[in-house]
């Protein structure tokens, strides 16, 4: 058996730092990100939901306003429950012809 001593500068040491401090920088992003949910179901706001869509957020009063979109209205905000956005995609989806 060897009885070497290992430090900080043995190159094994510092690649296992140096992979620990990049799986903790991707779970601060992984976790900065993260929507809370409220009974399993997510929502977006206006904003979120327009970037998303890749639509204005004038676009999107426009939709609520003719009925296209459900939303929840709640003190002045709205919010958009994310499964019916994706029931509503889906729904919307046309295939391709030929």
């Amino acid at each position: 058996m060897s009885s070497e001593l290992i430090t900080e500068k043995n190159e094994r040491v510092k690649s296992f730092f140096l992979s620990m401090d990049r799986i903790s920088s991707a779970l601060e992003r992984m976790f900065s990100s993260r929507k809370p949910t409220l009974n399993g179901e997510s929502f977006y706001t206006d904003e979120e939901l327009s970037e998303k869509l890749k639509i204005s957020r004038r676009s999107l009063q426009d939709y609520r306003n003719e009925g296209r979109i459900p939303y929840i209205k709640l003190g002045g905000k709205i919010l958009y429950r994310s499964s019916d956005i994706e029931k509503m995609l889906e729904e919307g989806y046309r295939a391709k012809f030929r």
